[in-house]
């Protein structure tokens, strides 16, 4: 059996070692190049009782992960049984740590507090993919992550029941002013009213943005009695008894508990201010487990000391502290202390998709997506780069290898790619490609190759003026 070589090309910048064995000794220098470098190559196990000929980067052991926040356990165990070599970190970093810390990462897992934005990714120079261990990627500065060949991976639905229950649990909770009731009975004072307290059987629950999370909602609130009305900017099949609105004012108006699931854009920055209180019902509720920049704090305090807001529920912020400690405060954000100062107000962490259920899914998903990309250049799930998949080698396929091939979206990029694989006698067994703005993802299993002529393989497409990132797997 051919003795497996590491066929990973590092940034222009830096030179990488090429190995014959578990330790890079021979060094070349990478070629000049516009964008990024490549990944480390793969090496296939070629046991005779497998079917599929597992395309795993070469010498594992050397690919570096790092994993901040708290991942949880089932998505560290997935990648430390992949023989990678794992860092995990409980919080956070700051910006000066975090760059120190990523130079020389190759995948980097985070969730919502950790900023990775273009002066941060651009000194990641080996970073080949970011998982996301949770719903959204707005902390991600995609466009250039991708104008980088940085694939970037997420969750999107793991958590939604998580978060449909724990704004069930708010609604009834503000209905009954349950936070206020508790709070006295822990200063020792027994105040038992009924006043301005109420059933939430019959009463309208208007959700706005009715996608798996404001779906799931709709189903849980009229299993309970309640009448759902609904606000997406696409119109969206209804489920149950549910019924979409026209507009988000329409929604207002008739809603006594408006619930926000929307992602962070600049068109839901502040969706809900002023004007929108004044349209709610007198005596109505809101919910926000969605971006803390969707709701106007102030504007929300305002509405409820006059009254108008009968009270609220918040999982999100504006600005969110880094670790868990002292530190919502108006140091953090100006209005804090005027916003705990208010009655029949629910303040939670951010802790809408914080279960033990939805936390070890977003593991095994998020952990799953970065192995695929690592191992085959499967790209399905990626927020940032075209969603490309292909049919796993098998062993009755030898002398083959896997060409990724991330390049800007011109014409003729495909014509070149082929030539330089039909100059070396190469056949191209299968191919595909597909494109998303202004980049585009090649993938092609090449037959007829021998474990010498990959780095010249390489080395060709790295020449193009097109190329992103290249990557042979073998």
């Amino acid at each position: 059996m051919a003795v497996p070589r590491d066929i990973a090309k590092a940034p222009v910048e830096r030179a990488v070692s090429y190995s014959e064995s578990g330790s890079p000794t021979t060094t070349f220098h990478s070629p000049p190049s516009a964008s990024q470098g490549s990944f480390m190559g793969a090496l296939v196990h070629r046991a005779a009782s497998a079917a599929a000929k597992q395309l795993k980067p070469f010498n594992t052991k050397e690919v570096k992960i790092l994993l901040l926040e708290n991942v949880n356990q089932t998505g560290r165990d997935i990648l430390t049984a992949q023989g990678y070599q794992v860092e995990f970190l409980k919080t956070s970093l700051p910006e000066d740590q975090l760059i120190e810390r990523i130079r020389d990462v190759h995948v980097l897992g985070i969730r919502s507090k950790t900023k990775l934005t273009a002066k941060v990714l651009q000194e990641a120079k080996n970073l080949l993919v970011v998982g996301c261990f949770c719903i959204g990627t707005n902390q991600v500065d995609l466009d250039y992550a991708a104008q980088h060949g940085i694939a970037v991976f997420n969750s999107p639905f793991a958590n939604s029941r998580s978060v449909a229950e724990l704004v069930i649990g708010e609604i009834i909770s503000l209905a009954r002013q349950l936070g206020d009731r508790s709070l006295e009975m822990h200063r020792g004072t027994w105040n038992k009213v009924s006043s301005k307290c109420w059933e939430i059987r019959g009463k309208t629950l208007g959700i706005v943005g009715y996608g798996h999370i404001g779906s799931q909602l709709s189903v849980l609130a009229e299993a309970m009695g309640m009448t759902v009305i609904y606000y997406d900017v696409l119109t969206l099949m209804a489920i149950g008894t549910s019924r979409q609105v026209p507009t988000l004012e329409a929604l207002l108006e008739d809603a006594d508990f408006v619930t926000l699931h929307v992602p962070e854009t600049p068109e839901t920055k502040n969706m809900i201010s002023t004007k929108e209180f004044e349209r709610m019902k007198k005596g109505s509720y809101l919910i926000n487990a969605s971006r803390g920049t969707v709701v106007d704090i102030p504007a929300l305090i305002k509405a409820m000391r006059a009254g108008k807001i009968a009270g609220a529920a918040l999982d999100v912020y504006p600005n969110e502290p880094a670790a868990n400690g002292d530190y919502f405060v108006n140091e953090l954000n100006g209005w804090a202390e005027d916003l705990r100062g208010l009655g029949n107000i629910i303040l939670t962490p951010h802790i809408g998709g914080s279960t033990e259920e939805a936390q070890r899914a977003i593991g095994v998903e998020v952990a799953e997506a970065l192995v695929r990309y690592i191992n085959q250049g499967i790209t399905l799930g990626s927020v940032n780069l075209p969603e490309v998949t292909m049919r796993s080698l098998t062993v009755t396929e030898p002398k083959h290898a896997r060409v990724i091939y991330v390049h800007r979206n011109v014409p003729g990029v495909l014509r070149k790619v082929n030539e330089i694989l039909a100059a070396g006698e190469h056949n191209v067994d299968k191919q595909t490609s597909d494109s998303k703005g202004d980049v585009a993802y090649l993938m092609a299993d090449v037959s007829n190759v021998e474990t010498e002529q990959i780095k010249d393989i390489r080395d060709s497409l790295d020449s193009l003026s097109s190329r992103i990132l290249t990557r042979v797997l073998y």
